[in-house]
């Protein structure tokens, strides 16, 4: 496999390289994803409703679990979740994932064996939040949920803190950097080092032509589904609100921001607009865009390479800047 990267480097040596990065597809890849499309294809429309739970649980629930990791159910700052805590690892450096799921699906417990996954690449224990789903939860609570599990964290001891997620997730950990990296300039809070949105859902307004564009290679998301799924989330809030599309959010100051998208995704418009924002910007940023690669194609790293190698540059990224803290200045 080869990657394309565009443009160079802003600065020489630097972490982040504020560069988009195309990825081909393995050979492997291309007979694994017929297979699945075709599988999919055999499958009820995705259920992005509170019925659809149970299924969305089974599937995330077949990622794989890592060797070498500790799974611990937890409540944290009043929220619930799971613990995924990696043996040897970095001190007071912890992760807050988010999980997607259109805001109406999802648990931390389906998720754990995939944020394991994360957890024993980046060394560093990871928190998959229960987050209060809607129709029973309306924004903004997701995201009230979400502040208290941070600060609960930071008040634990954790003072290198993380924010990662994917889909719907994603954009929330997009949200939240947003508004800590704010709150951190008046004290109130300790800024995150780092952020990581696979397949991120940043604009709930819909606007993204891949919408469009990529319906006829998307098997997983349609737009009606994510329509539906929004209002659920939104009632009559605003979908352009900052604090529920971070597309539209001031992104100055954000730490470092590691986005991966499959080429072939509806969302493929959301991930790459927002790393245009980040760029206007000036702020640094890498986007990873898959060839082949559909929606958060990272949890089917039993089938493939991709999704392997996107998880092995995720923890990487992230090592790298819970190390930077720890370096002379």
């Amino acid at each position: 496999m080869t990657g394309t990267i565009l443009p160079a480097p802003a600065v020489p040596g630097a972490a982040t390289r504020n560069a988009t990065i195309y990825h081909d597809e393995h050979f492997r890849d291309r007979a694994a994803m017929l297979a699945m499309r075709a599988m999919i294809a055999l499958q009820p429309a995705a259920d992005l409703s509170p019925s659809g739970r149970p299924a969305f649980d089974e599937l995330m629930s077949k990622t794989p679990a890592a060797e070498g990791v500790a799974y611990e159910s937890a409540n944290v700052g009043g929220v619930p979740g799971w613990w995924c805590r990696p043996n040897g690892a970095v001190p007071d450096a912890a992760i807050l994932y988010v999980h997607g799921g259109a805001y109406v699906v999802g648990s931390a417990q389906a998720y754990r064996n995939f944020v394991g996954q994360i957890a024993v690449r980046a060394n560093a224990p990871i928190f998959v939040a229960d987050y209060g789903l809607a129709p029973e939860h309306v924004f903004p609570s997701a995201i009230e949920g979400l502040d208290a599990v941070y600060h609960a964290l930071s008040d634990a001891g954790f003072a290198k803190l993380a924010l990662a997620g994917d889909s719907a997730g994603g954009g929330l950990a997009l949200v939240m950097a947003t508004l800590l990296t704010h709150s951190a300039k008046n004290g109130s809070a300790v800024a995150p080092v780092a952020v990581v949105a696979m397949s991120p859902w940043t604009d709930l307004a819909l606007t993204g032509q891949s919408l469009t564009t990529r319906a006829s290679s998307d098997p997983v998301l349609t737009r009606s589904a994510l329509d539906s799924a929004r209002q659920s989330y939104l009632g009559q809030t605003d979908p352009k609100d900052q604090r529920a599309s971070p597309l539209y959010g001031a992104v100055e100051g954000l730490p470092p921001v590691l986005l991966h998208v499959g080429e072939d995704e509806i969302l493929l418009d959301d991930a790459c607009r927002f790393a245009e924002h980040l760029k206007r910007a000036g702020t640094p940023y890498e986007l990873h865009v898959w060839k082949g690669m559909v929606h958060v194609f990272p949890a089917n790293l039993a089938l493939l390479q991709a999704a392997r190698e996107a998880l092995d540059e995720i923890g990487q990224f992230l090592r790298r800047h819970f190390m930077e803290l720890e370096m002379p200045q």
